[in-house]
């Protein structure tokens, strides 16, 4: 920090020239700078995102499908791309594992641009685009979906992938796009799928009831009913406002035993930057045109019937083109090429959603400002012993929202500063075949916001710390905790902007007047611990990013950027770790272990 604060210092001292809004920073860029490459073979590059291996990557797979094959070009206000779906015909369901392998390439100059891929609507993998270079670059993501294996198993589906790009005599990238379907029909250990095994193995009795009648996360769920719209610009939900409630009606099968919302939400537009925007008060006061208003709080939450059932705030992903561009290359940031979705146990509540009736869904982000991308996926696991099950919901203990904004500013200087936390705990019992057992869920998180400004406006800190923890406890009549999933999460975020003129060049109003330097840094980091039942794991993944850049509107016209990163992961079976150091987008280290000692 305190060499970026002389050198912004010293540049004010001798520049002048106009500065768009620093309200509206960090912001969103491309570089078609980096078109022009001095190496007189250019080879096409490949990005990354740093995470642990999959368990099935050791394994060659019993078959593969493709199911997207498609270039997207100018496909902006287009509907979705579509295509046909149905298992393989050579190896047949059950698959202990199924892997979705999403690989992309593309050259010349483009946006960063957000993509989705559904199977019979319902979402089963959100990313997101590298900005290209004209010499090409390409990137490869795996994600395991075994989790949608009662969907896999339907014929006669669509699978639907939705990117909208724009192609013109500017921005000339197309996004070349290869889905492929991964069936693996050996069992692999670990198991470290999305849904934990929560039932400990030295619990014989319950062992003894079985798992699958039991479902408690241990099989994947029997069936899954998509939240999502009829899909004509995508199946997401677009949310323009806090107001704009997107609402499916649903029926929950008298059967049902456990059932858990996932959730997926991504920020663009005027929210793209959400953790940094001031309030409005700020703006208007300044006579500033940006529209990245309404303050820097935002909640992604779910109601039945209009009764709160659970929220998320949401991991600050960075895309590729946003804050500096350079730090994304061939690096990208946390998040960036698999966004994270969110589980919300709903078992508690089914004493009162299983009576045959319709119940609105509803999806709302608070304090939203255009616009966000949301749906969700409900997955059910079911007594197949019987048509319907007994269940009451027992605890509803929801406080409102604290939260508490000071603001205290002169013109373009000044804090703002946001405290927010939400505490829940619901309960409620289901009297299956199996027995009679009681799910209590809690669910607490707590965040700090402070955004401030120095030297009129051109120096903006925005520092952002989130703590959140989910607590799913399963007891038998009897007492007996016979299950239990934890997830904590802490992701703090610190970006520094600092805004600098640049020397008129040209006559008024040429847009050489555009131009000016940003000297950006970014910390980010993404901690979370898991417990299913007898089984823990850690990750620990954090970023440091610094550099410069020369502005022209949103392109990049010069600069420089380096990217840290460390990756550590651990669980009862080993520990994955993996340095990197990405310097003028090329990697200058890059170091792999697979000890838990170096990774600690």
């Amino acid at each position: 920090m305190s060499c970026c604060y002389f050198a912004v210092t010293g540049l004010l001292l001798f520049l002048t020239g106009t500065l768009p809004s620093a309200a509206a920073a960090p912001d969103r860029f491309h570089k078609p700078f980096r078109l022009k490459s001095s190496d007189p073979k250019p080879q096409s590059q490949e990005f990354f995102e740093l995470t642990n291996p999959l368990p099935s990557d050791r394994l060659t797979p019993s078959c593969s499908l493709t199911v997207i094959n498609h270039s997207f070009a100018n496909t902006i206000d287009s509907p979705p791309f579509s295509a046909p779906y149905s298992p393989p015909s050579d190896c047949s369901p059950p698959w202990p594992r199924v892997v979705l392998d999403f690989r992309a390439d593309s050259s010349g100059d483009q946006y960063d641009r957000i993509a989705a891929i559904w199977l019979d609507g319902a979402e089963i993998f959100r990313t997101s685009t590298a900005e290209p270079t004209d010499t090409g670059i390409f990137w490869r993501v795996r994600k395991d979906i075994t989790r949608y294996s009662s969907i896999l198993y339907k014929p006669q589906l669509n699978v639907t992938m939705m990117l909208e790009n724009v192609v013109n005599d500017i921005y000339t990238g197309v996004y070349d796009i290869h889905v492929s379907f991964l069936f693996y029909k050996e069992n692999i250990v670990p198991n470290d799928v999305r849904f934990p095994s929560i039932i400990s193995p030295s619990q014989k009795h319950y062992d003894n009831l079985g798992t699958a009648e039991l479902g408690l996360f241990k099989t994947p769920p029997d069936l899954i009913i998509p939240i999502s719209s009829d899909g004509e610009r995508g199946h997401w939900f677009r949310v323009e406002s806090e107001s704009d409630v997107h609402v499916k009606k649903v029926r929950f099968p008298d059967n049902t035993i456990q059932v858990v919302l996932e959730l997926y939400a991504s920020f663009h537009g005027n929210d793209e930057f959400w953790y940094s925007n001031p309030p409005y008060s700020y703006i208007r006061m300044n006579n500033l045109t940006t529209a990245r208003g309404n303050g820097a709080y935002r909640e992604v939450f779910v109601t039945i019937d209009g009764k709160f059932v659970g929220s998320e705030v949401v991991f600050p992903v960075v895309f590729t083109g946003g804050i500096n561009p350079l730090f994304w290359e061939p690096i990208v940031a946390i998040g960036d090429f698999n966004l994270p979705s969110y589980d919300l146990d709903l078992t508690p509540f089914l004493g009162w959603l299983l009576d045959g009736k319709y119940h609105d869904i509803a999806i709302c982000v608070d304090d939203a400002i255009s616009f966000w991308l949301v749906n969700a996926n409900l997955h059910f696991w079911l007594d197949h012993g019987t048509p319907k099950v007994e269940a009451q919901s027992v605890v509803y203990n929801s406080p409102a929202l604290a939260i508490q904004r000071r603001e205290a500013f002169t013109m373009l200087d000044g804090s703002f500063r946001i405290k927010a936390n939400r505490k829940s705990e619901f309960a409620g019992w289901v009297k299956s075949t199996a027995g009679n057992f009681t799910t209590i869920v809690s669910q607490q998180f707590k965040l700090t916001n402070v955004v401030r400004f120095y030297f009129n406006g051109t120096y903006k800190i925005v520092q952002q710390r989130v703590k959140a923890k989910r607590d799913s406890r399963i007891r038998a009549d009897s007492g007996n905790l016979v299950g239990r999933t934890v997830v904590q999460r802490q992701y703090p975020l610190k970006v520094i902007t600092s805004t600098v003129p640049l020397p008129l060049i040209g006559s008024l109003g040429s847009k050489e007047e555009e131009m000016y330097m940003m000297i950006t840094n970014v910390s980010h980091a993404l901690r979370e611990r898991r417990i299913n039942g007898l089984s823990s794991s850690t990750l620990n993944n954090r970023q440091e990013s610094e550099g410069w850049m020369k502005v022209k509107g949103h392109s990049v016209i010069s600069g420089s950027g380096s990217t840290w990163q460390k990756y550590n992961y651990r669980d009862e079976f080993g520990c994955y770790s993996r340095t990197v150091l990405a310097l003028e987008g090329k990697l200058a280290i890059d170091n792999t272990t697979f000890s838990c000692a170096s990774s600690a």
